[in-house]
């Protein structure tokens, strides 16, 4: 009789602090299987080995656009989410935010998508352009 024996899915990647100056260069070592960090090198505080559980096991990036607006002084203007959003719906937020044209007046904080891509997120506008 031959035991199957499962492996664990250890797997290491280098993960790039961003919560603070000290931008750690962070060795870490996890099981995919069981989403769990097993261990992390090089990070200077805590911080470091959330961020990097975070990072691995559910990316977010937030996304920073500009859309066209119908305006005499104006040809575009910014939006960006509300929050962070799942890194793997960047590319069809993208697609939303494309397919719209502001008509004048539009203010900063105005909401331009309301729950983008079924993730609860808004996108909203960064600056006001009045005409």
């Amino acid at each position: 009789m031959i035991e199957q024996q499962t492996e664990q899915q250890v797997r290491q990647q280098e993960v790039y602090c961003i919560l603070c100056p000290n931008a750690c260069q962070m060795e870490v070592s996890f099981d995919l299987e069981k989403k769990e960090i097993t261990l992390v090198k090089n990070n200077r505080c805590e911080r470091g080995e959330k961020y990097a559980a975070k990072e691995i096991f559910e990316p977010e990036r937030s996304v920073m656009t500009v859309v066209p607006v119908d305006s005499k002084f104006w040809k575009v203007t910014s939006v960006l989410t509300a929050r962070p959003v799942p890194k793997e719906k960047m590319f069809d937020i993208y697609d939303e935010i494309k397919k719209i044209r502001l008509k004048t007046p539009v203010r900063r904080g105005d909401i331009l998508i309301s729950n983008v891509c079924d993730t609860g997120i808004d996108v909203i506008v960064t600056r006001s352009v009045l005409e």
